[in-house]
């Protein structure tokens, strides 16, 4: 929706005001199809950059207006989210050392906000597909920006989808929740990139960027944790769709899409069929004023802002979307590319950048009318794979299999240097950003991978709390060197210099639990103990709610040769008197309950349920830490 003042469709008549101008931006448009009225002859490449704040802590910073007003720069903008900012490239001609004058303008512009932030209580720009650090009581509708087109957006799609959102996302981990928000969806944050193109190659173009988009996601990810979880290679793609998914049951089963897709089909006839279609599925949800009159604007020599045709096309959320704009009184068309992630580095977001402009403008002849030689659901189906699998994919390309690396290295690669070169970018500058790209095939590394192996490690040494604040802290500092993410070193943990806090009992609490019920058998619960190497264990009832604690020191006393014993269940021996805090205890409170109490344990509880354990091992653990940061500092 851009900076458009938006309201609600409220009335029939909101809703007929709104199709006649949309009806009329569409004639308005075909005209100008038919009667060349777009600019051609040049191409210019533009980017939006997405950016997550964060506090002292790395923990998500709802600092945004108060830095955005600071930083007094028309380049920055709002976001959806109080924790995120987005920073609005100028559009540079295709041609040249154009791709390292981007890099030079968003790492000045980069600098400006980092110096903001920093003067703001010590808060950090962090580019990140998904903030490591996010928890689901940073996605409340408190931290939408209290601007009125986000609010009114969230209260329209909340009242057309009648209940909570839900997220049901299956990769290594599972994570299955509900929200009240579109919240969810700031989780996101790309590097969207806009190509422009001229309306007599549109179609060729539009489709070649659906077809290139699933192997030239392959070695972009940078998204695979969510929540702690461990999910896609770039969690973004299912995310977004889900969190602002409209369906009901009614819906998808007329087979509804949702406003966040790949699209349903190549486009064949005219580019105006991706227009067409979209009204056809998809009914407008908000409205604005509307002063201008298409048509008459173009009798009158003026190019029309298209105003309801940018609003509608504004709520749906394609991965590759087209889009129109006008400057200067000149009217275009360009390709959004909204796939790829924030991040690792601006290097490897210029490398990104480089790599699709490239391949679109290298693009075969061979595969014009390109739904003559693929089908849309291959590439469709390699898209949702790439972001399932990362650089670990193995393509269908136009009817034979290839793995991912083969496909970039010995096809979309020379492909994108040929199509650059054609476009007059220098030799020099292509081969820089290309052999980013290709130091990530030979390293078999992306941001994705970096996160993965680095919070695997982390995680058999500290909570998951900590692992994600020193993910984000090292990708915090390895951005402010930029370094490419196929440079970045392995975390050692003993050498993190976080300035690391215990103040919480969340942070450092067990949460991968093992429970057992009232009625299990004693020796089940001991077995547990014995074969995950763990000390309690939480008893619950048939809610699944906490009415005990097992410790193993008790069960290490009984005979369980005995059948006496082997018949005992959880609730004859377990702890009743135990200790319940919430996730935002401090460490100092908990601490005390352990050590002032007999009990060895405390559970953790959020909305009545059962969320973590902090144990008298964990506070011995805890207290050796500090002790040797306390040393090191």
């Amino acid at each position: 929706m851009g900076s458009q003042s938006v309201t609600a469709i409220k009335t029939l008549k909101d809703r007929k005001d709104f199709v006649r101008h949309l009806l009329n931006d569409i004639e308005a448009f075909e005209y100008m199809l038919q009667n060349n009225l777009f600019e051609t002859g040049i191409q210019r490449v533009g980017a939006e950059q997405e950016i997550c704040i964060v506090d002292k802590d790395y923990r998500p910073s709802i600092k945004a207006i108060e830095i955005l007003d600071k930083i007094d720069d028309d380049h920055y903008t709002t976001e959806l989210a109080l924790f995120n900012l987005e920073i609005n490239l100028d559009p540079f001609e295709l041609k040249n050392n154009c791709f390292s004058e981007i890099e030079k303008q968003l790492t000045s512009l980069l600098n400006k906000g980092y110096k903001i932030a920093e003067a703001t209580e010590n808060n950090k720009l962090i580019l990140s597909g998904i903030l490591p650090t996010l928890r689901k009581k940073d996605l409340v509708f408190k931290n939408v920006t209290p601007y009125k087109r986000y609010k009114t957006l969230n209260n329209v799609l909340k009242k057309i989808r009648g209940d909570d959102f839900k997220l049901h996302i299956q990769g290594v981990e599972e994570l299955m929740l509900k929200h009240k928000s579109i919240l969810f969806e700031a989780c996101n944050t790309s590097f969207q990139v806009h190509l422009q193109i001229s309306p007599d190659e549109a179609i060729d173009k539009y489709n070649w960027s659906q077809a290139i988009a699933g192997p030239l996601l392959s070695i972009m990810t940078n998204s695979p944790l969510l929540l702690g979880k461990e999910l896609w290679s770039e969690t973004r793609i299912a995310l977004f769709q889900q969190s602002i998914d409209l369906r009901n049951v009614s819906h998808i089963s007329r087979e509804q899409k949702p406003r966040v897709s790949f699209g349903t089909g190549w486009v064949k006839n005219s580019i105006l069929e991706l227009f067409t279609d979209d009204i056809s599925r998809y009914p407008p949800i908000v409205s604005s004023k509307f002063e201008e009159n298409s048509l008459e604007s173009i009798q009158n020599g003026i190019m029309p802002q298209l105003k309801a045709f940018n609003l509608h096309n504004g709520t749906l959320y394609k991965w590759n979307r087209l889009c129109y704009g006008v400057h200067k009184n000149v009217a275009h068309l360009r390709i959004e590319n909204r796939y790829i992630p924030s991040g690792p580095s601006i290097k490897d977001e210029i490398a990104n950048t480089l790599l699709w402009v490239g391949v679109m403008q290298g693009m075969p002849k061979q595969y014009e009318k390109i739904w003559l030689k693929m089908p849309f659901y291959e590439a469709k189906g390699n898209f949702i794979n790439a972001a399932r699998t990362g650089i670990n994919t193995y393509f269908s390309w136009f009817g034979k299999g290839i793995s991912a690396k083969k496909l970039l290295e010995n096809i979309l690669l020379p492909m994108a240097k040929e199509g650059l070169l054609k476009s007059n970018v220098d030799e020099e500058e292509i081969d820089y950003y290309l052999e980013i790209i290709q130091k990530r095939i030979d390293k078999s590394i992306t941001g994705s991978k970096w996160l993965i192996r680095n919070k695997r490690k982390l995680r058999k040494k500290v909570s998951k709390y900590e692992s994600n604040v020193i993910l984000t802290e090292h990708t915090y500092k390895n951005q402010r060197l930029n370094i490419p993410i196929s440079e970045w070193d392995e975390i050692n943990v003993h050498q993190n210099d976080i300035s690391k806090k215990y103040d919480k009992v969340y942070k450092i609490m067990s949460s991968e639990l093992f429970v057992v019920h009232e009625n299990d058998l004693l020796q089940l619960a001991f077995k547990i103990m014995e074969w995950k190497n763990i000390h309690h264990i939480p008893v619950v009832d048939k809610n699944n709610l906490v009415t005990g604690v097992l410790e193993k020191n008790r069960l290490e006393k009984l005979d369980f040769t005995s059948k006496k014993i082997q018949n005992k269940v959880a609730k004859n021996i377990m702890t009743k008197n135990y200790d319940i805090v919430k996730p935002e205890t401090s460490y100092e409170k908990v601490k005390k309950l352990i050590e002032t109490t007999e009990n060895t344990s405390v559970i953790v509880v959020n909305d009545g349920k059962l969320v973590g354990i902090f144990t008298k091992n964990d506070l011995e653990r805890i207290e050796k830490r500090k002790i040797a940061d306390d040393k090191s500092n």
